[in-house]
C-alpha cells in the first residue's frame, strides 16, 4: 500500500512509502500530484530520518526495564548498573522481555538504528524483530547513556529506495528538536511499519 507520511512543520520533505521502502521524497503537493492513490497520514511537527542511538548495549544490556506489572517492586523507570546484573543473575528470562520494553522506549524517542557490540543473543533477537538498524558508533559519544542523548544524531537524509526508516518529531524545526530532545517524538516508522504513534 502507498502511503504519503507528511509533517505540518516539514511539508517539503513528505514521503512517499511503498511497502518497505521510500519511494520518494519531495514537497507534499508534488507527491499527491504524482500519486493521489496514495493513503496520506498527516503528523504534527518536522518529519526527520530518525536517530543513531549509540548507546545500544548500555541501555539494553546494561538497564533492566520494569513491566508494568512490576511497579510496586521495581518503579516504572530504568534500573541501570550492578541492581539491573543482580535482577538478570537471579533470572536470565527477564533479560528478553527487558530487551523488548528497552526498544519500545527507544522507539518513542525516534530512534531507527542503535550502535555499539551487543553481545547478548536476547537482546540482539529484540534490535532485529523490531527492525533497528544496527550501525557504527561516533568516534566521540555524546554525553552519558541516554534515550535522548546530547547532541543527537540523526540518520543521513532519506532517499528513494532506501528503507522507509524515519521519525516525526512534534517540534517547529531542527533547532527546537535539539533544544527540547527525542522525548518529542510522535512517531516512528520503520520498514514501512508504524512501530511507533504517541497517542
Amino acid at each position: 500500500m502507498l502511503t504519503i507520511h507528511v509533517a505540518e512543520a516539514s511539508p517539503e520533505t513528505a514521503v512517499l512509502v511503498d511497502g518497505e521502502l521510500v519511494a520518494a521524497v519531495g514537497p507534499y503537493e508534488d507527491l499527491v500530484a504524482v500519486r493521489p492513490e496514495a493513503r496520506v497520514r498527516n503528523w504534527p511537527g518536522i518529519l526527520t530520518p530518525g536517530l543513531l542511538n549509540p548507546f545500544g548495549p548500555e541501555l539494553l544490556e546494561g538497564m533492566y526495564h520494569p513491566d508494568p506489572r512490576e511497579a510496586a517492586g521495581f518503579g516504572t523507570e530504568p534500573i541501570p548498573g550492578e541492581r539491573a546484573q543482580r535482577i538478570f543473575r537471579a533470572d536470565p528470562s527477564r533479560r528478553g522481555a527487558s530487551a523488548r520494553r528497552g526498544v519500545q522506549r527507544l522507539l518513542a524517542h525516534g530512534t531507527v538504528a542503535v550502535a555499539g557490540e551487543l553481545r547478548d543473543r536476547a537482546v540482539l533477537d529484540a534490535v532485529r524483530r523490531a527492525g533497528l538498524a544496527v550501525g557504527r558508533r561516533p568516534q566521540r559519544l555524546p554525553g552519558a547513556p541516554s534515550f535522548s542523548p546530547s547532541p543527537l544524531v540523526l540518520l543521513p537524509a532519506l532517499t528513494p529506495g532506501a528503507p522507509a526508516r524515519f521519525a516525526v518529531f512534534d517540534v517547529p524545526d531542527r533547532a527546537a528538536l535539539v533544544q527540547l530532545g527525542a522525548s518529542t517524538c510522535v512517531a516512528t516508522v520503520l520498514g514501512g511499519r508504524l512501530v511507533f504513534r504517541r497517542r
